[in-house]
C-alpha cells in the first residue's frame, strides 16, 4: 500500500436488538449485550471458573468479562460500582492493587491505549459512574466500546496532548486502567 492510501477500518457489525441480553456489538470476540436501561439488573453473571463478572448486563459486567475472557485477567476485588474502579488516592502511573492494573489519571504523562479500561465519575443521573473499554486511539480522539448505555455501544471522545499530558475531553473521565507485566 502506498503512503498516500489509507486503510478503511470496517465498522462494527450492527445486530438487531429486541430484548435484554441480545447482542449489540462484538469487540475482540467479546459480546456487548443490550440492557435496555441503566437500572435494569437480570441477576449476577459468573465465569465458568466461579469468578464474579458482575450484574447482568451492567457496564461493570462487560469490562470485567472483557478483561477475564480476552486479557485473561481477574481483579483481586471483583466487586464495586463503576466509579470505584478508580482509586483517587493513587498518583498517575501507580498500581491499583484492588484491580491489579496500573492506573492513569485524566491528564497523564502516558497516552491511553486500546484495551485500557476507562472510568467515568458518577453524575446526577447515574451516581455509580461508568466504565468502558478503549477500542481505538487516534491522534485527537479515542473510541470506546461499552455496555448499558442503550443501543449505542461505541462512542468517541476528544483526546488532547497539552503541556506534556494526555487528557480525554469528557470532564467526567477520572482516568484509565491498564494491564501490564509489572
Amino acid at each position: 500500500m502506498s503512503g498516500s492510501q489509507t486503510q478503511e477500518i470496517p465498522k462494527p457489525k450492527k445486530f438487531k436488538v429486541k430484548k435484554v441480553g441480545d447482542t449489540l456489538d462484538v469487540f475482540n470476540d467479546v459480546y456487548v449485550l443490550y440492557n435496555k436501561n441503566i437500572g435494569n439488573v437480570s441477576g449476577r453473571n459468573l465465569a465458568k471458573d466461579g469468578y464474579n463478572l458482575g450484574l447482568k448486563w451492567q457496564c461493570v459486567e462487560f469490562v470485567k468479562r472483557y478483561y477475564h475472557d480476552h486479557l485473561n485477567h481477574k481483579m483481586p476485588n471483583s466487586y464495586g460500582h463503576a466509579k470505584d474502579f478508580f482509586n483517587p488516592a493513587l498518583k498517575d502511573n501507580q498500581k491499583n492493587k484492588d484491580r491489579n492494573l496500573v492506573q492513569f489519571t485524566n491528564g497523564s504523562l502516558l497516552k491511553p491505549e486500546v484495551n485500557d479500561l476507562i472510568i467515568f465519575d458518577g453524575t446526577i443521573f447515574n451516581q455509580y459512574g461508568h466504565v468502558a473499554i478503549i477500542s481505538k486511539v487516534n491522534k485527537n480522539s479515542i473510541e470506546v466500546v461499552q455496555q448499558n448505555v442503550g443501543k449505542d455501544s461505541r462512542e468517541e471522545f476528544k483526546l488532547q496532548y497539552k503541556n506534556d499530558k494526555w487528557t480525554i475531553g469528557d470532564s467526567n473521565v477520572l482516568g484509565w486502567l491498564r494491564k501490564t507485566d509489572r
